[in-house]
């Protein structure tokens, strides 16, 4: 039953669903009331329909200004230098991907469970796929998750279904927003969660996984090698988060051993737009695939050996018990996610890589200018990449 607003006797109808009269009664004697008022009778009568107090309704052009006018007393991001980082960064997006992503063939919000009707959009997916198992050195990827935070804090839980613990070792350099994801979806699931210094960190055989930031969240490049073999030592896993424009020049974490990678795919060709939507990136091991969230696009053949693309392993977190399910997210950023497939296809290796050592020798040369500045200093004496720390 669908309910938009009361009629002059203050009994709601319905205007897109056509049920009628006859088909309301018969639902109204099935639930066992005489009346659809009854359904809202919990609400207290001054709340069911309050007065919206709302200006004269103005016509499009008048909105236009409205709207432009008070859009205007924001400072846009390019308008200047943007220092925002911690995750998200004003990068040069090539003019193709808006027109391709705003395509009536891939802006839909459904999920393309019908196969034979949603080729393109499964192909777009299972290329994301493998562009982000190349870019993290990995062997599968998911379709995409919320952003970098959740994907994050799926992987942690990822972690304690595989090794059947429930201790997580998260590193003080990971972002605090991330950290707070982490410790909110844990919390649930009764996971503790122990914060530690990379460079003492000491585990246990009672640690699911060992949480880490490549580059930090201070910009810093950590001992991956180091720290990815102390989280096997007790038989853990290493999830590591990262940054994906890094990858234009630095080892992949699949190359240090990393067991889960995830990270934002923001940098990717998506703009700020005050923190989000995004695309969370999302790639492991090939032996931990039915413990991984979210959908999977897989290729296939058809009866007559042609190839075609389908949702593969949906049982793991479509059709099965709600507390069994590797995940409830119900949904993926399927076209942000053709947006980053979009932009890795655009720039290329060599375009990936020129975006990296821009960001590493404009953020260099930032900060030898600034450490030169009376009472300015540089705190961490370690590589980094895009975001460094300034003691004044």
């Amino acid at each position: 039953m669908s309910m938009t607003r009361p009629d002059t006797n203050g009994h709601f109808q319905s205007h897109y669903i056509p049920n009628t009269t006859d088909e309301q009664a018969e639902m109204l004697a099935t639930l066992g009331i005489d009346s659809i008022d009854r359904l809202f009778a919990d609400i207290p009568e001054e709340y069911r329909n309050p007065a919206l107090k709302l200006p004269a309704p103005l016509s499009e052009l008048e909105i236009q200004r409205e709207l432009g006018g008070m859009a205007a007393k924001n400072r846009s991001l390019g308008s200047g230098p943007s220092f925002l980082g911690a995750g998200s960064y004003n990068h040069f997006i090539p003019s193709i991907i808006k027109p391709l992503i705003t395509r009536g063939e891939f802006i839909t919000a459904y999920t393309p469970y019908q196969a034979e009707a949603s080729q393109g959009t499964l192909q777009v997916i299972y290329e994301f796929q493998t562009l982000i198992c190349n870019l993290y050195g990995m062997e599968v990827a998911n379709a995409g998750m919320y952003d970098g935070a959740t994907s994050l804090a799926e992987a942690v839980l990822m972690a304690c279904r595989v090794t059947k613990r429930e201790k997580v070792a998260l590193a003080d350099t990971v972002s605090p927003a991330y950290s707070a994801v982490i410790h909110t979806y844990c919390q649930s699931q009764n996971i503790a969660v122990e914060v530690v210094s990379p460079t003492n960190a000491i585990l246990d055989n009672e640690t699911a996984c060992l949480v880490l930031q490549y580059p930090n969240y201070f910009g810093s490049i950590e001992d991956m090698q180091g720290l990815i073999d102390l989280a096997h030592s007790n038989g853990g896993l290493a999830v590591v988060s990262t940054d994906p424009t890094a990858m234009g020049m630095f080892q992949t974490p699949g190359h240090y051993g990393a067991d889960i990678v995830t990270g934002d795919g923001q940098p990717l060709g998506i703009p700020s737009s005050y923190g989000g939507p995004y695309v969370g990136l999302f790639a492991t091991k090939q032996e931990y695939i039915r413990q991984m969230p979210s959908r999977l696009s897989g290729r296939t053949v058809d009866k007559n050996g042609k190839t075609g693309y389908v949702l593969t392993l949906q049982t793991r977190e479509q059709h099965i018990r709600r507390e069994r399910a590797t995940s409830n997210i119900c949904t993926n950023e399927a076209l942000y996610a053709l947006a980053s497939t979009i932009y890795l296809a655009a720039m290329g290796k060599q375009g990936l890589r020129q975006v990296a050592e821009l960001c590493y020798h404009k953020s260099h040369y930032a900060a030898t200018k600034i450490a030169e500045l009376p009472g300015y200093s540089l705190p961490i004496d370690s590589p980094f990449f895009q975001e460094f720390v300034i003691q004044c």
